[in-house]
């Protein structure tokens, strides 16, 4: 049975949990601003002295989203909980990966995940060893058949995909993200590895959470609450994110139970 807490708040729960997995994309922010009430929970989950990462599938590495969030407003000592899933995609590819060649799939706002091998970075499509993708092309970030067309005679290469997030909205505005085209590329019989949430890698790179009881926030159901659902975390559904409409039409039971997920507890904002 789900919970709301938007008349208690997520201080009711606190005490009931050691770490915090929080979404930034549509619990913190919506792309444009800070939410306020967002921000005074991340203050009191500090003055209660509970650990918490601010866990973003965002194809960047860590310090690229820390500057976007100064450029918002958002101080030193909360932002420094950032963990993305382009870091963890960046440790594997330089393990693995880093003497090979590759081509982008995504915006050159993304150049910064691979800027220590960019001399790798092919132009040529048939000449790269492995697909990293990001996101979508700046021209064709609306039509995912381009991206079928473009992939039909390359899926014996591998994709490296680091944001596993379909859709994400930026302010008012819906757009898609690496998971649509790693989908795409998915039902074409192409092989994709993923970096960022519902996978177990990066919550478990993020911080030492062995033995911990977890809550996992975030406005995702495909992500955020599913990565939860796996790892047996708790979670708690931010329900004016992604999936507003549909909660709204259908109620939070039905919604989840279309995405195969299990939520614990529901907001419709994050509020201490």
């Amino acid at each position: 049975m789900t919970k709301n807490l938007d008349k208690e708040g997520l201080s009711s729960i606190v005490k009931n949990y050691d770490l915090f997995y929080i979404d930034l994309w549509g619990v913190i922010h919506n792309g444009i601003k800070l939410n306020e009430h967002a921000i005074t929970t991340l203050k009191e989950l500090k003055k209660n002295n509970k650990n918490f990462v601010l866990l973003t599938n965002a194809p960047r590495p860590n310090e690229v989203v820390k500057s976007f969030l100064e450029k918002m407003g958002m101080s030193e000592d909360l932002r420094n909980h950032v963990f993305t899933s382009g870091e963890a995609a960046l440790s594997y590819l330089k393990k693995s990966y880093v003497s090979k060649n590759f081509f982008h799939i995504g915006p050159p706002r993304d150049f910064d995940l691979f800027n220590t091998f960019k001399s790798n970075k092919s132009t040529d499509l048939y000449e790269s060893d492995y697909l990293l993708c990001t996101g979508l092309f700046d021209e064709h970030d609306k039509d995912l058949n381009y991206y079928k067309n473009l992939l039909t005679t390359h899926t014996k290469k591998k994709m490296i995909c680091t944001n596993p997030d379909l859709i994400v909205d930026r302010g008012s505005t819906r757009e898609l993200c690496a998971g649509s085209v790693a989908m795409v590329f998915e039902k074409m019989g192409g092989d994709v590895i993923y970096f960022g949430k519902p996978h177990p890698e990066v919550y478990n790179q993020s911080i030492n959470n062995t033995d911990k009881k977890v809550l996992a926030i975030g406005d995702n159901l495909n992500t955020d609450i599913k990565g939860a659902n796996l790892l047996n975390y708790d979670s708690l559904l931010v329900c004016n994110g992604v999936h507003k409409q549909e909660i709204r039409d259908k109620g939070i039971s039905e919604v989840s139970k279309e995405y195969e997920t299990i939520v614990n507890f529901t907001q419709t904002y994050l509020k201490w």
